[in-house]
């Protein structure tokens, strides 16, 4: 069997999720029993609110390059818009997402730990992904590959589509998936009030 007839996208994703969900689960069982260094000062709660920002900037990144991918990624290559200048436009947003869902717990270290698990998870996917590309559209994404840098961006590189035919069901699944990344901000708000009135320990302090 080939690459391309071998090759299960949902498969993939499916995997990259449950890899992506065992990895959060731990990450999240860390934040139970640490605490940020800072307390909650003007740099801890600065954290959090940069954090937030990026969380927004992530779910509105993701449907925003939804509307040009969705339904298409098996069928051509996409090159207009987000993935002018970056493949991974999507990814690049998610690991935005990854790092603002750590910071809500104030510390720079657990927010560091939570995007370098996305981007280990995130960059099999890719590697898995790009083999089935380049054997399935050949030269047409090599071309692409050559002038567009895996997760970027490079600016200078933009180019957009004069139309778009936008398929509702990949825009609001990528919405919805985009959404839970706010679920951190009452998840680590009510860990730092359960430590603070004692039901919780604290057994190491991060900068």
């Amino acid at each position: 069997m080939s690459t391309v007839q071998g090759f299960d996208l949902q498969r993939v994703q499916k995997l990259r999720k449950l890899a992506l969900l065992a990895g959060l689960v731990g990450a999240i069982a860390l934040a139970f029993v640490t605490r940020s260094m800072g307390g909650e000062t003007a740099l801890h709660e600065g954290l959090e609110a940069f954090g937030l920002g990026l969380i927004v900037v992530c779910i509105v990144g993701r449907a925003w390059c939804s509307l040009y991918i969705g339904g298409r990624k098996k069928a051509e290559i996409v090159d207009r818009g987000p993935y002018s200048i970056s493949r991974n436009p999507l990814y690049l947003f998610s690991f935005m997402g990854a790092f603002g869902v750590g910071a809500q717990t104030g510390s720079v270290t657990l927010a560091s730990v939570f995007l370098l698990l996305t981007v280990a998870v995130f960059y099999a996917t890719v590697k898995r992904e790009e083999a089935w590309l380049a054997d399935a559209f050949g030269w047409t994404y090599r071309d692409y590959c050559a002038r567009t840098p895996r997760f970027g961006p490079d600016f200078s590189k933009w180019r957009d589509a004069e139309s778009l035919e936008v398929k509702p069901q990949f825009f609001l699944t990528t919405l919805r998936d985009g959404l839970v990344f706010l679920l951190a901000v009452p998840l680590f708000e009510s860990v730092e009030r359960l430590q603070d009135i004692g039901w919780l320990a604290a057994l190491i302090r991060l900068p």
